[in-house]
């Protein structure tokens, strides 16, 4: 799953939220040099990507880009699920989508001193951009996919993924929407087991 997703299925924590947000740079035991909280999100980030990688949904809406774009992929569909639950907010949460970023964004920036290096470099773009509101729209989706393949110095062709987000649209919405529930209820017993460790 992309940057929303993580951060959403963190629960209220802030540095539960933060660990999760910042966990793929942390790698093996470096997990054990931050506070117990931020251990968590982590551990939590782990979990999901495990739990994505080996589901038969999430796997089933990669099949269908696998031919063009091979190992990018499921990278993709991250991107393109994160857009379908900004899109489709208000379902999962009871605070407005804009709310709820803006409450993220204060945080990073309230805990910007324990932020990796590259995260604190990496910020102010995301901030500036607002990247999280951006997946709600198909254009904004078009610009993070833009983004991904100038960072693969053009061999991932990810920009043009944005066909195959309309062409099967709904499709890939019902495929996120039957995973998603799965991996809520997964990240929460996940959550649940962490804090009471």
């Amino acid at each position: 799953m992309n940057y929303l997703a993580h951060i959403y299925l963190s629960g209220e924590n802030e540095l539960v939220t933060i660990g999760n947000f910042i966990a793929d740079g942390i790698k093996g035991k470096r997990y054990k040099m931050y506070v117990k909280d931020m251990q968590i999100g982590i551990l939590l980030h782990r979990h999901i990507d495990t739990f994505t990688d080996a589901h038969d949904t999430f796997k089933q809406s990669t099949k269908r880009l696998h031919e063009k774009y091979g190992h990018y992929s499921g990278v993709i569909i991250d991107i393109f699920y994160d857009h379908f639950l900004a899109k489709n907010w208000n379902k999962y949460s009871d605070i407005s989508l804009d709310n709820y970023i803006t409450n993220f964004y204060h945080s990073l920036k309230t805990h910007y001193n324990i932020l990796p290096p590259r995260i604190q470099k990496m910020m102010p773009f995301m901030v500036n951009d607002n990247w999280l509101l951006s997946y709600a729209t198909i254009d904004g989706i078009s610009k993070v996919l833009n983004g991904m393949n100038k960072r693969t110095k053009y061999r991932s062709s990810m920009n043009e993924a944005v066909k195959e987000l309309e062409e099967f649209y709904t499709e890939f919405e019902n495929e996120f929407t039957i995973f998603f529930d799965e991996l809520i209820a997964s990240s929460h017993e996940k959550l649940k087991e962490l804090n009471n460790n």
